[in-house]
């Protein structure tokens, strides 16, 4: 095997592996010897066909396969033989004209890891903002409770039926006069104003009294799930068999023990830990988030524009998501792309942050266990259909680079939780709201500072693999103006960049289908 560097520029390599012919035709010959033994042919005792008809009967199909494994071993060889890390899966392509019998030319591209000092962790201070329970709060969350838990008593039969209140019908649907499946109900029980039913049908039954009887019109929506009724004009037939108004539901011992608890106390005491575990999530972002501007602001390098294009592109689908959602997307979408470069920079330093957690978990031997990736990868299979299932397990065993993804969100936790116990750490009781604001604070500067760094170099000609994505940021996008809703940036947690180097360079398989969304109920 011959190579040759025909780049290398910045992080960008590519090089030109020659195969000998006569390499592949060692291998061809290797392998007929290895299967004639299994080749059965009229005229010939099993076992004893010549190697020059073995090689006759299946030469094209052998010549494929030793092809196909060489060019992987010698991609391999090529990595450890140039101590290469790729950052993602690289681009291999065979010449144009090679023929049987002829050596194999083998182009490969790929950007390589940057070589990261592991930043200096001694020193590292951070401030933890903590947030009190009060009695108050735990109180208002238990009247919120009752709130939700709604009750109704009967209401007098002369009362009329006005929004809030809750009738007990009978119904029965039907189009151009023929019943239709899922248009009959006995005892249904319907809150006049929650939208339960499809627009018009409870409008209508504002009045009623208990016993009446009423036929009301309606016309399903054009979007309906059910194909047979999507915009038609539909009459049903109601008997209302109670009207009931709301009553006022007591916060006491009974009410905890109709929620299956032992009592008030026991209740509230859950409530409290629930509020703890909010403000302590709260906390830990806006911890993390001063650790991550520390580390960015003491390291600016080069980073792969195949894994920085790869975060982009997921910052980009989520905006676009979030637009489409938007009362007028058009108009949002023009707003989020006036904002493309910046969002380009936040993919920067995410990927520059998930190089240096990446660096600092290997240097002081943080790891996910395999219990643990065990773990995580039935909790992940749980998503899938039972009969895809164990084609995700199959997925996840076989393709590192996806089982790297996974892999991702733990492993940056235990990054942080190992920079956490390093730091010094002082403590500042404030309210929920400040912190809030504290957390908000952080965002706008993160957004500033990624706005004022340089625009990265043009993207990259090489093919972007389903590779492990770089360790990241708790959110998904910088808090900006409407479009860009608060409500689409979730964590996006990535896989550490490091986890991607370790994969072989091969194809990934594709991953089996997530399960279908529940198809809605025809009756609603």
């Amino acid at each position: 095997m011959q190579i040759k560097e025909t780049t290398n520029n910045g992080l960008k390599r590519a090089y030109q592996v020659t195969i000998p012919a006569t390499d592949i035709a060692a291998r061809i010959d290797a392998e007929v010897k290895k299967i004639a033994p299994q080749i059965k042919m009229p005229g010939f005792r099993p076992g004893k066909v010549p190697a020059n008809l073995v090689k006759k009967m299946h030469g094209e199909q052998l010549h494929a396969q030793v092809v196909n494994d060489v060019l992987r071993e010698s991609v391999d060889s090529l990595m450890q033989e140039k101590k290469l890390r790729p950052a993602m899966q690289p681009k291999i392509d065979l010449e144009d004209g090679y023929e049987q019998g002829k050596d194999a030319a083998l182009n490969v591209e790929l950007e390589v890891l940057p070589d990261v000092d592991a930043p200096d962790i001694d020193g590292l201070k951070l401030e933890r903002l903590v947030v009190p329970v009060s009695d108050a709060q735990v109180m208002e969350a238990l009247q919120n409770i009752a709130d939700q838990q709604k009750s109704y008593k009967d209401a007098p039969k002369t009362k009329k039926a006005s929004d809030g209140d809750q009738l007990i019908i009978d119904f029965v649907g039907s189009v151009d006069g023929v019943e239709f499946e899922g248009g009959k109900a006995e005892g249904a029980p319907l809150v006049i104003g929650s939208g339960q039913f499809i627009p018009g049908f409870e409008e209508q039954l504002t009045g009623v009294k208990t016993g009446d009887e009423k036929t009301i019109t309606v016309t399903f929506p054009e979007d309906y799930p059910a194909e047979n009724l999507k915009g038609k004009a539909a009459q049903f037939a109601i008997t209302v068999q109670q009207v009931k108004v709301e009553s006022e539901t007591k916060v006491d011992e009974e009410f905890a023990k109709s929620l299956g608890l032992e009592g008030l106390d026991k209740l509230k005491e859950l409530l409290r830990g629930q509020l703890e575990q909010e403000t302590n999530g709260l906390t830990r972002t806006q911890m993390k988030r001063q650790l991550l501007d520390n580390l960015a602001a003491g390291h600016d390098f080069a980073v792969p524009q195949g894994m920085v294009d790869a975060e982009f592109d997921q910052i980009w689908a989520q905006l676009e998501a979030e637009a489409a959602k938007d009362e007028n997307p058009a108009s949002a979408m023009k707003e989020i792309e006036a904002e493309r470069d910046d969002y380009r920079h936040i993919a920067e330093r995410r990927v520059r942050l998930g190089l240096l957690l990446s660096e600092i978990g290997q240097k002081n031997g943080v790891e996910v266990t395999q219990q643990e990736m065990g773990m995580l990868t039935q909790q992940a299979a749980q998503q899938y259909r039972d009969e895809d299932r164990e084609r995700f397990l199959q997925f996840i065993a076989n393709e590192p680079m996806a089982a790297a993804q996974l892999r991702a969100p733990l492993y940056e936790d235990k990054v942080v939780d190992f920079l956490f116990d390093k730091a010094t750490v002082t403590e500042r009781e404030v309210t929920r709201e400040e912190l809030e604001a504290a957390i908000e604070a952080e965002e706008v500067v993160e957004d500033k500072k990624s706005a004022s760094k340089k625009a990265p170099a043009k993207k990259p000609a090489a093919k972007k693999a389903a590779a492990a994505k770089p360790a990241g940021e708790e959110k998904a996008a910088p808090a900006k103006k409407a479009p860009a809703k608060k409500a689409a940036a979730k964590p996006a947690e990535k896989a550490p960049a490091k986890a991607a180097a370790k994969a072989p360079a091969k194809p990934a398989a594709k991953a089996p289908a997530k399960k279908a969304a529940a198809k809605k109920p025809a009756a609603k």
